[in-house]
């Protein structure tokens, strides 16, 4: 079967998928999804990366004052220290975010030191919010991504996460965009995600969206859009964590034939939740979606809680690799 046909029956499923979701179908009743857009060969191959944003306060402390917290460089030796396979370098943790683009010095430097110590770069992230009415602001967005397109193909980073929607706590995008329809926004996502796919395909970086549990609530809600951007160079990221939903197992399960990347959380019902990420499930999710590549970890902090990453993510680290090593 071609490239073409899979894109139609992948369109096809996804807004079946979504329409079932609209119309109240439960889960269970939701027909199969098509044949993945993604055709892997070989079985499942996973390798364990760091996602920077585990380290989010110590990282923004250096930025401020160069004396306090750590610096990429720093993170980097720790991923080496704990044998991680790579680092997802978060844009935010670069000198200068959002305003300034980190200079090809410091991009080379940071390559060169991830070299030596046997890392790859998995990918990086950037903020946006194309739920926004303001269509300056969204092109200002569409912008900040192309050049962050940019400095992923120079690290060498295969992925840029982006988002669909607000990450602005107690906002959503109906908050943002009170006077508008869900489809008429969704056609600004699927319009400004398409120009950054573009810009991902000159490049050879895919541009990687994130469900966040606002716009993108569901794995029909995620796998509808990514459908309608319609292009290779843009596919979904599966946020454990993120999916308001019963079951956020069976949203993951819908997305994982077609995931570009994933950010394995410690808990699927976000990081005020003490109920633990079910790994063994998990994994089993992934692996039987054959996905070969990069499973990014992240631990956050809870407001509240006593919370160091220097212990947090060695911890959870092993438990993942525990999992991985007892399960096939």
């Amino acid at each position: 079967m071609d490239s073409t046909m899979n894109r139609r029956n992948f369109l096809k499923g996804a807004s079946m998928a979504s329409l079932y979701a609209a119309t109240g179908v439960g889960v269970g009743s939701t027909p199969a999804l098509a044949e993945p857009q993604i055709k892997r060969i070989g079985g499942p191959k996973l390798k364990i990366s760091l996602n920077a944003y585990s380290f989010s306060k110590m990282l923004n402390d250096y930025k401020k004052d160069p004396t306090k917290g750590i610096s990429l460089f720093d993170l980097l030796d720790f991923c080496a220290k704990n044998n991680f396979d790579a680092l997802d370098a978060t844009g935010y943790f670069f000198p200068g975010y959002p305003s300034e683009l980190p200079t090809d010095a410091f991009i080379n430097e940071f390559k060169r030191r991830a070299f030596e110590l046997g890392l790859d770069i998995s990918g990086t992230g950037v903020r946006n919010n194309f739920t926004l009415p303001d269509k300056d602001k969204r092109a200002a967005d569409v912008k900040h991504i192309k050049q962050w397109v940019e400095v992923a193909a120079k690290m060498g980073a295969p992925v840029l996460r982006v988002f669909a929607d607000t990450q602005m706590k107690g906002q959503s995008w109906q908050t943002v965009a009170p006077d508008f329809k869900r489809e008429q926004v969704e056609d600004w996502i699927v319009e400004n995600l398409k120009e950054c796919a573009d810009c991902g395909k000159q490049y050879g970086v895919i541009i990687g969206v994130q469900n966040h549990g606002d716009f993108l609530k569901t794995a029909e809600n995620l796998l509808h859009l990514i459908g309608r951007v319609d292009s290779v160079w843009c596919g979904p990221i599966v946020d454990t964590g993120y999916f308001v939903s019963k079951d956020p197992y069976e949203d993951m399960a819908k997305v994982a034939p077609h995931a570009v990347n994933w950010q394995i959380k410690t808990s699927p019902f976000g990081a005020e939740s003490g109920i633990k990420t079910d790994l063994k499930r998990l994994i089993g999710i992934v692996r039987t979606s054959g996905y070969r590549g990069y499973i990014p970890i992240e631990t956050l902090s809870v407001k509240g809680a006593p919370y160091d990453p220097f212990d947090a993510v060695p911890k959870f680290l092993a438990e993942i690799r525990e999992v991985l090593g007892t399960t096939t």
